[in-house]
């Protein structure tokens, strides 16, 4: 964590003497009482730094981008002033680390969409085809992180691989998800040719309208798709009413809700290779091309060509990120 956001030991020294947390470990894993819902534990961390940012944050603002559970607690990916940074709290919300050091390296490279391990080696199945999707929140940042990545590796093998984008069967950012979830459900459902425009557009943007102009996508047609979708799952209608929430916490999106259960679905983004988790990292197109390319019984000549080893940034816009971090986004 760089200097613009230190807790100085002597908080965390003192949060530890007064807290009272009663912590026990059982098999590798760090449990609490009083557990909080990851939104409950990521509001309350920001609501702290806010309140005294003097001391934490050098008087930045901080606001919350995402919050995963990983390895027992709370992940949250958050914006201080400009930056964006890791940082970990309990889950039972008393103890905030602006930091981690991994004491274990994890061997197992088919692991969660959070999994960090960097682990180079993954096995997948094969297939003369292989079925690649890409489970996402629309506007989880790592979700778009992963939707960029995925697009050249799509433009260079979608004739060789069977290849979409598909979503996890809840929401955590507000009715927008739903609405951007409905329409590139919809355009790859009535006009899937002229789906990568549009992402390619989106994530750069996040002006669906306007992409969707650009992409010469046909509105009516989406339009309808939108309405025939929402009464068939009663997405919106689910939305009104909270006692059909997830955990009470978040609206659900049941569109792709039997993949999720089939695959074992947990956040964004969840990627699946020929039926299995495969966590790519670094979220790069050319690590992700030469993984799918391990899923074929026979490589074809796409393979050998080299794409971007750069990983893009989190969230909508341009530009890369300082580091490959695979976080996510999930209760």
């Amino acid at each position: 964590m760089q200097t613009k956001f230190l807790i100085p030991i002597s908080i965390i020294v003192a949060g530890l003497l007064v807290a009272g947390a009663f912590i026990y470990v059982s098999q590798g894993k760090i449990s609490f009482k009083g557990q909080l819902t990851p939104q409950e534990a990521a509001d309350k961390a920001v609501s702290y730094i806010n309140e005294n940012k003097d001391t934490i944050a050098n008087g930045l603002d901080a606001s919350l981008l995402s919050v995963v559970e990983e390895d027992g607690i709370y992940k949250i990916h958050i914006k201080v002033g400009e930056g964006e940074y890791d940082s970990y709290v309990t889950k039972d919300g008393k103890f905030l680390f602006p930091s981690a050091y991994k004491l274990e390296e994890g061997t197992n490279a088919t692991t969660s969409p959070s999994d960090n391990s960097g682990d180079t080696s993954v096995t997948v199945p094969k297939a003369d085809n292989p079925d690649v999707k890409l489970f996402v929140m629309s506007y989880c940042p790592y979700g778009l992180q992963a939707q960029k990545m995925f697009l050249p590796v799509y433009d260079l093998l979608k004739d060789k691989a069977e290849m979409g984008v598909y979503f996890v069967d809840y929401i955590m950012h507000e009715k927008k998800e739903i609405d951007e979830n409905l329409t590139q459900y919809c355009i790859q459902k009535e006009e899937k040719d002229k789906y990568p425009a549009y992402l390619s557009c989106f994530v750069q943007s996040g002006d669906s309208a306007n992409c969707i102009s650009q992409a010469g996508v046909n509105q009516g047609k989406i339009g309808s798709c939108v309405s025939q979708t929402d009464e068939t799952y009663n997405i919106y209608s689910q939305y009104d009413d909270k006692s059909t929430w997830l955990n009470g916490n978040y609206p659900k999106f049941d569109v792709n809700s039997d993949l999720n259960t089939q695959y074992g679905v947990q956040g964004s983004p969840t990627i699946v290779i020929n039926g299995q988790i495969v966590n790519v990292s670094p979220r790069s197109p050319e690590r992700f091309k030469e993984i799918i390319c391990q899923a074929f019984n026979s490589q074809p000549s796409e393979c050998s060509e080299t794409l971007s080893s750069d990983v893009a940034a989190t969230g909508i816009g341009g530009g890369t990120a300082s580091n490959s971090s695979a976080g996510g986004c999930g209760q």
